[in-house]
């Protein structure tokens, strides 16, 4: 018998233009624009980019200068933003999270809760994680057709996230209506301000500019009342907790730390179990070669980070004049390390449109790689992820496109918000 091949050959029909505006939230409702990243990547790989309304910004498309900026917290630092938009002094200070910070002052912070990320004490919640996703899978899976997105890949990382928080489980649609507020800010479906769309300057002092953060705030101190008179073993009594250098969060940091977990621990998890599911969609014999050989799971889980590449890009700013690639960037400068676009770079992934699950080299960068902003929860989310393809390959023989997908309007998260499907 002729064995199942584990890979998939171009495993995008289309690459989309190769002239697309990457600034433009509006293209990447199409999908992403690959073949517009190869062409940088080969032509112009330190790329001046103009924006709308913007000062423009310099992009970084190639694995290896991807890799260094994102590890040169000196000579790029996270203090002036991640994103695109341009901020005073006053929103800066206002809306500054761990992410816009720079060691130490971002280590400070990240060693409140960094112990509860840690890949052993996540591996100590295999457990209770699976027998969360076989609930949730056996719900799904009682309907012939379901949204994979509504009830499998939104449900699991949003019950996940309010046990670690230590918030009610009824409260857990609401997080994550907030947190697609808050990653999802540029798309109508998610916001009724949109932040490109509408006049969001009455927002302008709040995380993403976005309403939905006026009400995690006060969520966050009505949980933070309830934590002081009565302590738990969850990560909101641990921001709570002195930092090491005695001294408590300010209710601005807490307010800020807990949007941020709002934001990142529900999203960007949910998007790459749907990105996964929807190319074994397209690609039945990696569904096939997968569920038939197990083995394949670790790789698998790493093939669908790197082609995924959820967080499309992180923005730093220049301290000072660096010269890369022949390219001159002034101090100042905004600088942009495209993830998604070094996750496809050849120089970095042999055969990088090929989706391989069994993928031997595979040290992409969509958790950041190893520097002081390696995401917090990745380990958690590799986990959630192999999860629930290990359970549903066990209950199903495989699953079926049920109509169109719907893909988020956003440059800087690549997500499919509605994904059909059937049970073959």
């Amino acid at each position: 018998m002729m064995a199942v091949p584990a890979h998939a050959d171009n495993y995008l029909a289309d690459l989309g233009p190769d002239n697309a505006d990457i600034t433009d939230h509006d293209t990447y409702v199409a999908g992403v624009p690959h073949a517009t990243f190869t062409r940088l990547r080969a032509e112009d790989p330190v790329h001046w980019t103009e924006e709308a309304d913007g000062a423009g910004f310099w992009s970084i498309l190639r694995y290896d200068d991807c890799l260094a900026v994102s590890r040169d917290v000196e000579s790029f630092t996270s203090s002036l933003g991640i994103r695109l938009e341009e901020m005073d002094a006053e929103q800066t200070e206002a809306r500054r999270t761990m992410m816009e910070m720079d060691p130490p002052e971002h280590t400070r912070l990240r060693r409140l809760v960094n112990k509860g990320f840690t890949r052993r004490t996540v591996e100590t919640f295999e457990y209770s994680i699976r027998e969360l996703v076989g609930e949730v899978l056996d719900k799904a899976l009682a309907n012939d057709e379901f949204d994979f997105v509504h009830d499998i890949a939104e449900e699991l990382p949003m019950r996940m996230l309010g046990r670690l928080l230590g918030t009610d489980d009824t409260d857990g649609r609401k997080l994550v209506a907030w947190g697609d507020a808050l990653l999802g800010n540029t798309d109508p479906d998610f916001t009724d301000f949109p932040v490109d769309l509408t006049d969001t300057e009455q927002f302008r002092m709040v995380p993403f500019r976005s309403p939905a953060a006026i009400e995690i705030f006060q969520y966050a101190q009505d949980q933070a009342a309830d934590r002081r008179v009565c302590p738990r073993d969850d990560i909101i009594t641990k921001l709570l907790a002195p930092t090491i250098d005695g001294d408590p969060l300010t209710d601005l940091e807490f307010n800020n730390f807990f949007t941020l977990l709002v934001a990142a621990g529900n999203d960007t998890t949910r998007y790459t179990m749907t990105h996964g599911m929807w190319t074994l969609l397209n690609h039945p014999q990696l569904w096939q070669a997968w569920q038939s050989d197990p083995g394949l799971t670790t790789t698998a889980v790493e093939e669908i980070l790197r082609s995924g590449s959820v967080t499309m890009h992180f923005r730093r700013t220049a301290t000072c004049d660096v010269e890369m690639r022949g390219s001159q960037i002034r101090a100042g400068d905004k600088v942009v390390i495209w993830f998604v676009s070094a996750n496809h770079d050849p120089e970095g992934f042999e055969r990088p449109f090929r989706f391989d699950l069994g993928r031997e080299h595979n040290d992409h960068m969509a958790f950041g790689r190893n520097g002081p902003h390696l995401c917090l929860g990745a380990w958690l989310a590799r986990m959630e992820v192999r999860l629930v393809f290990e359970e549903l390959m066990k209950r199903v023989s495989r699953l079926e496109p049920a109509g169109p997908i719907h893909r988020l309007r956003s440059n800087f998260i690549s997500g499919i918000k509605r994904l059909p499907v059937k049970v073959a």
